[in-house]
């Protein structure tokens, strides 16, 4: 099944169940009105809601409505904590040539916790953009776990994941640098989550997702300018089960825990890496990768063509801009 969280004016919003070409939608009242309330209780309400999803699916859900990313917030707007690894270490090395004091993989990926307060839907605009820190973006699947226990062995730890999805962690490299060299947390560095409209449960990839790896084609494009494209599944040095198993292993992990795979291996490894060589070939590249005024459009596609989470669509605003968006869409019956 195929998930949302629409606007309501609660800071949890309210759950929807979309339909599979994320075309419909109906609200999940009576059943759960809130993501967290899945999460918390995911053996009673799952199965309520995978009901709703084939009935919507099959065109016979009441109250269903045209299904309208604009008024998604993120899918989880309050987790548990936020987690992301270094799963790809080409992508890391890379990252190291920009100037990041970034630790070398051992047995275990390296980890970093971010800021999990400011999360925002698929077409929230990141205002305040920190233009003169070198803002960036670091696109990456998202799994969204249930109850882990501590000790959890890797295909343990992989059956609580409950649901995927798509998410783009920003980071402001120039305050990035800093806190590396100084030993410190990310805590500037890393200003906001955005988040694709929907979370899928793991069948909804179909053969796509095994062992913990997902094999999606992530697409992304910068003011109308295609930047290539990243495999999931390639260069991915260790997989969801053996990344879930690596955080559970002095603590457990609570139900809405999200966990970021972190940046896959393509080219290039984020916008940054494209602006250093554009520096190098032309000096004349623009200082920031980002700016006021530039989009983005980030999507994964499995084989089919099929883009299972929605697609991200971003255009970045100076900070007096008004970000209050549009309200169109269905209403709670």
């Amino acid at each position: 099944m195929k998930l949302a969280t629409y606007r309501d004016g609660s800071r949890d919003g309210q759950l929807v169940v979309v339909s599979r070409d994320l075309s419909q939608a109906c609200y999940a009242n009576g059943i759960a009105t809130r993501m967290r309330e899945l999460l918390d209780d995911w053996g009673f309400v799952a199965p309520q809601l995978e009901a709703l999803s084939q009935a919507l699916n099959q065109g016979r859900a009441r109250h269903a409505f045209a299904f309208d990313p604009r008024q998604c917030m993120a899918p989880l707007p309050r987790p548990a904590c936020w987690l992301s690894a270094a799963a790809y270490p080409a992508s890391t090395e890379r990252l190291r040539g920009l100037g990041l004091a970034l630790p070398e993989p051992g047995t275990d990926a390296p980890w970093q916790a971010g800021g999990s307060e400011r999360l925002l839907g698929a077409t929230e605009a990141l205002g305040g953009v920190l233009a003169a820190h070198e803002l960036d973006l670091e696109p990456q699947l998202v799994m969204v776990c249930g109850d882990i226990a501590q000790g959890a062995e890797p295909g343990q730890a992989l059956e609580g994941v409950r649901l995927l999805g798509l998410g783009c962690a920003w980071v402001a490299r120039a305050l990035q640098r800093l806190e590396l060299q100084r030993g410190q947390p990310a805590l500037h560095s890393r200003p906001a989550l955005s988040f694709a409209p929907v979370f899928v449960t793991p069948d909804e990839l179909g053969l796509a997702w095994a062992q913990g790896r997902a094999r999606l084609a992530l697409h992304w494009m910068w003011n109308g300018r295609k930047l290539g494209r990243a495999t999931l599944d390639e260069g991915q040095r260790w997989g969801g089960g053996e990344l879930l198993a690596q955080l559970a292993r002095s603590r457990p992990l609570a139900a809405g825990s999200l966990v970021g795979l972190g940046c896959p291996a393509g080219d290039p490894a984020c916008l940054a890496d494209l602006q250093a060589r554009e520096t190098a070939d032309r000096g004349d590249a623009r200082t920031g990768a980002l700016q006021p005024g530039d989009s983005l459009h980030i999507l994964l596609k499995n084989a089919d063509g099929d883009t299972p989470f929605g697609v991200l669509d971003l255009d970045l605003v100076d900070p007096a801009a008004d970000l209050a968006p549009t309200e169109t869409g269905g209403t709670s019956p």
